[in-house]
């Protein structure tokens, strides 16, 4: 499966979204950070659709709290998957990959809260905000790998290109993958270019 790894600007609509899908026709999915969608769900389902691409990611429910959603929508821009935020970790196959997600601080707070992770393919992290330091730079990389070595899953993280967290003055921009054995496809702060994954050949490149 190939997968498009985005990191857009928090913005009110997904037109970042929907360029990169109008430009890379050919990815099997569009993996974008927490919250990145808002409550443009009704827009993101219509862009998988058209464009007839899986999108797996984060929505906001601005009147909720949390606020935060984890959702995936297939091909035919049907919702799939739609968990809140510290919750317990929800699974879907979608053309018999099984994939679910841990929401941007679900990765130190509760990391895979299920009962039932057998046969896991891929975790996906959409991260919210950048890091606001090094050290949690370090932190969240080393729980991530950890994550894919004890569920034997490939995991890929990405987070905004914006944003600070609690009004930090310090904003990384990150994005990671690691294979099931915990190895680093790529780990990347402070280059927001977006990556084609492909999980056939494990190889990463720049598009």
């Amino acid at each position: 499966m190939k997968f498009l790894i985005i990191q857009p600007k928090l913005e009110p609509s997904i037109l970042q979204l929907e360029r990169e899908l109008q430009a890379h026709p050919s990815v099997d999915a569009v993996i974008f950070p927490e919250g990145y969608l808002n409550e443009n769900v009704e827009q993101a389902c219509a862009a998988a659709k058209r464009w007839n691409t899986i999108l797996i990611g984060g929505y906001r429910r601005l009147n909720d709290r949390p606020k935060d959603r984890a959702i995936i929508i297939n091909r035919s821009g049907d919702i799939v998957l739609d968990r809140v935020k510290y919750s317990r970790t929800a699974f879907q196959s979608v053309e018999g990959t099984t994939m679910g997600h841990i929401l941007c601080d679900e990765l130190v707070v509760q990391g895979v809260n299920s009962e039932d992770t057998d046969g896991i393919d891929v975790l996906v992290h959409p991260i919210g905000v950048g890091m606001f330091s090094e050290a949690q730079f370090e932190e969240w990389i080393h729980e991530a790998r950890q994550i894919a070595v004890t569920y034997q899953t490939i995991i890929i993280g990405t987070s905004h290109a914006d944003g600070s967290f609690r009004g930090s003055d310090v904003t990384l921009p990150i994005a990671y993958c690691f294979d099931a054995e915990g190895k680093a496809v790529f780990v990347s702060k402070n280059d927001v270019r977006t990556r084609l994954f492909d999980t056939l050949t494990m190889t990463v490149s720049f598009v």
